[in-house]
């Protein structure tokens, strides 16, 4: 089994999808890496020798931000949006989306599970 990064991949797969389960690693980004290494991005996983693994690695930690460096790149920038208060940071914040999508309807991805409100009750008549 090939571990990169600190992920263990898929034998299976394609070279090419296979490095995708890597976060910060989609398809053009593994195509390449494959490139440059050399390999077939057909070739699975698991026919990959040490000396492919080796130059993935390296093409991996010398030129790719993956998985904690990524990760946390991301949450600085999330937080530096929160500290200056601007739209994006202010939405961030209430946990609406940020890119003008509505939020009348839709948006349950960020906005979570539907919180009932009870309705009005109408006043008697007299």
């Amino acid at each position: 089994m090939a571990r990169i990064a600190g992920i263990d991949l898929p034998k299976n797969k394609r070279g090419e999808i296979g490095l995708t389960y890597i976060f910060g690693i989609g398809r053009s980004t593994a195509k390449y890496i494959l490139d440059k290494a050399g390999i077939d991005v057909n070739k699975k996983v698991n026919e990959w020798n040490d000396d492919e693994q080796t130059a993935i690695r390296n093409i991996i930690t010398g030129e790719i931000k993956v998985e904690g460096a990524l990760r946390s790149e991301v949450q600085m920038s999330i937080k530096r949006l929160l500290d200056i208060a601007c739209y994006r940071g202010l939405r961030h914040r209430k946990g609406l989306p940020l890119r003008g999508q509505r939020t009348r309807t839709n948006s349950r991805t960020r906005k979570g599970k539907r919180k009932t409100v009870a309705g009005k009750k109408k006043a008697a008549k007299k």
